[in-house]
């Protein structure tokens, strides 16, 4: 087999299983003493997990602060924290919560240690400067299993509303030290919450794989994802079967998706998510969750009309066969599978639609205006405007 050209960026040194946040205090002091710890407002706080880690802190000698993120951060979060802290020499930060709060504490360990604010850096807004560091060691806990952020450069920050904007901090130095991933951290996600994030995870697997920078690495990695999805998605959100099986499938799907859209980027559901989460208030996995199906169908009918040969059209059906544990599918029968499940995990799971968060159909051009960033550009096909327009008129 001819192995096509590719490269691999860094991922954090991963440590994964049930029990491992206990190791947090051990791997914390390995940078210092003082420590910033980010969490979200109430759900990991208000677990026996919490005083836990404190007590185990200040048993290993590290001295800490703590702040809050509620919500999905934005450029003025991520300055206001930095600020806040810059002067207590802190040696390493720690992020303990869903996507929102890792992605927070990324941009604030990039920020600890330079004068700017990250308005600088952002892509696609301000002047772009080149990132140079020094940065603060960061360790990522993932307490929900869907954005990866655990496992990618990139903080993803966002501005709402008129003239709003979700834009990463992106830069190699912002990949985690430590990605802990303890699978019973996940034992209080609520049901729209495991819906959501575990249809992001699977988004990003899915277009990692038919991305035109695809890869044999991520590929595999990919597949591997995609298999503990089909597993374990429905299986965890029901409460059927091995629940503990379950949640550590799903947290190590999103891992890999992290992995996974660092190396070689995502596809039209991720290019539309950008625009709607700046927009509009709706939840990052709960736009992809909702959309995944139909942009993959569109993308699915524009590739047989316009691209045939297109090596993504042999690469869905192939996660089409996997989905139904069928590997003697022929293609079409493999494309019709992926398309079916992926339709039935949507209703099942009661994905909104956009009209639930304020969408009308007059906003549908505006959006499809500010949906050519990055991750459109390794979609396996050029979307014409009208063709995405009639993804957002299907999940209006």
């Amino acid at each position: 087999m001819q192995i096509p050209a590719f490269s691999i960026s860094g991922i954090p040194c991963i440590v994964f299983g049930d029990g491992t946040s206990s190791r947090l205090p051990a791997l914390a002091s390995e940078f210092g003493r003082r420590a910033l710890v980010l969490t979200g407002a109430r759900s990991y706080t208000q677990t026996a997990a919490w005083q836990s880690l404190q007590d185990s802190l200040s048993a290993k000698g590290v001295i800490f602060l703590h702040a809050i993120v509620d919500g999905e951060p934005s450029p003025a979060l991520a300055d206001e924290l930095a600020d806040r802290y810059r002067k207590e020499a802190i040696d390493v930060v720690i992020g303990i919560g869903g996507g929102s709060v890792l992605d927070a504490a990324k941009a604030v360990a990039g920020l600890l240690r330079v004068p700017n604010s990250v308005m600088d850096y952002l892509e696609g807004v301000g002047p772009e400067l080149p990132y140079q560091g020094p940065e603060v060691p960061f360790i990522a806990v993932p307490t929900t299993a869907g954005t990866g952020s655990e496992a990618t450069k990139n903080a993803v920050l966002s501005r709402q509303g008129e003239g709003g904007f979700k834009k990463s901090f992106r830069h190699e130095r912002l990949v985690p030290k430590y990605a802990v991933i303890d699978p019973e951290l996940l034992a209080t996600c609520p049901k729209p919450l495991i819906a959501a994030n575990g249809m992001d995870a699977f988004t990003q697997l899915l277009e990692s794989y038919v991305s035109t920078r695809a890869n044999p690495i991520a590929d595999a990695l990919a597949m591997s994802g995609i298999r503990a999805v089909r597993d374990s998605l429905t299986g965890w959100y029901s409460g059927e079967g091995d629940v503990a099986s379950h949640r550590a499938n799903m947290a190590y799907a999103a891992l890999l998706s992290g992995i996974t859209l660092a190396q070689v980027g995502l596809g039209s559901v991720h290019g539309l998510a950008a625009p709607l989460g700046a927009f509009f208030p709706v939840p990052h996995g709960v736009v992809c969750g909702t959309l995944v199906a139909e942009c993959t169908r569109v993308n699915i009918r524009v590739l047989q009309e316009r691209a045939p040969e297109s090596p993504a059209l042999g690469r869905y059906a192939h996660v089409g066969r996997v989905l139904a544990n069928d590997m003697k599918l022929g293609e079409p029968d493999g494309l019709a599978r992926l398309l079916e499940v992926l339709e039935t995990w949507t209703q099942r799971m009661g994905l909104p639609r956009l009209s639930r968060y304020g969408m009308q159909a007059s906003d549908i051009p505006r959006v499809v205006a500010n949906c050519r960033g990055s991750s459109m550009k390794t979609n396996p096909i050029v979307l014409t405007d009208s063709e995405v327009a009639g993804i957002l008129e299907a999940r209006l």
